[in-house]
């Protein structure tokens, strides 16, 4: 293990000595020094979970969360100097973290936040527009056979638990109290302009809109939902989805010549 790899390992490891070879400017033991900073280290990128899962955070506590989170840095440092998009697996890390059992749609909410943070950082693209919307709209034979160009920012979550809701509760739409958690909810989240949305999906709508990021098109996507969920409603979706900006172009297949 080189040097670097050393110092690295040490920073993450409380019981781990001081690497050797470490020197101050100003004479003083080197030992306290790497311990400091071995300290604001590990507090930094606990902050950067916290500032990244606010409403988990709420959800169990200032104390659990950062205990939580100190386990999860050590054992998963980041492999980039870009610490917005540290904390990918911190969901699963919660899913599998025993002392957090007792709130079983913790993970799934923290689940929700990082697809918030990943709709964030994706790709710009325009909604569709409502001239093309009306021209699709025009022709109802062709609706069917239309492909759906879903905006690079979307993201669907399905949960047994009432993921949106509690999310909802946390930014003051909805009182906490009223929620009940253990009602399953799918969540579409899609960023217009700067502004990342987390809405609710009707019945059959986390079929929908993953058939149409498969690149089905709309008849078939639409059949699926209706397999999934009897009281699955096209119309509603279509006027949901255009509403959010999720789609950015609806165009027919392209034939290939045999």
């Amino acid at each position: 293990m080189s040097d670097q790899q050393l110092f690295a390992a040490a920073l993450l490891d409380p019981d781990a000595p001081c690497p050797a070879g470490l020197t101050t400017w100003n004479g003083s033991d080197p030992a306290r020094r790497f311990a400091i900073y071995r300290n604001n280290v590990i507090v930094s990128l606990i902050d950067a979970l916290a500032d990244t899962f606010p409403v988990t955070l709420e959800l169990v506590g200032e104390t659990f969360f950062r205990a939580m989170a100190g386990l999860f840095v050590r054992a998963t440092p980041p492999d980039s100097v870009l610490l917005s998009g540290y904390g990918a697996g911190f969901p699963a890390f919660i899913e599998r973290f025993e002392p957090a059992r007792s709130v079983p749609y913790l993970a799934d909410v923290a689940r929700l936040e990082w697809l918030r943070v990943w709709a964030f950082h994706a790709a710009d693209a325009d909604p569709i527009s409502p001239t093309r919307i009306a021209r699709a709209l025009a022709d109802p034979e062709q609706l069917p056979m239309l492909c759906a160009t879903c905006h690079p920012s979307l993201g669907i979550l399905r949960s047994d638990y009432a993921v949106v809701s509690l999310w909802a509760a946390h930014q003051g739409h909805g009182d906490l109290t009223q929620v009940d958690p253990f009602v399953p909810e799918s969540a579409l989240i899609v960023r217009v302009g700067l502004d990342v949305q987390v809405l609710a999906l009707p019945p059959g709508g986390d079929t929908l809109v993953a058939s149409l990021v498969d690149g089905l098109p709309l008849g078939q996507a639409a059949a699926l939902a209706l397999v999934a969920r009897e009281d699955f409603d096209l119309t509603a979706h279509l006027a949901l989805l255009l509403r959010a900006g999720a789609l950015t172009a609806l165009t027919l297949p392209v034939e290939t010549s045999p």
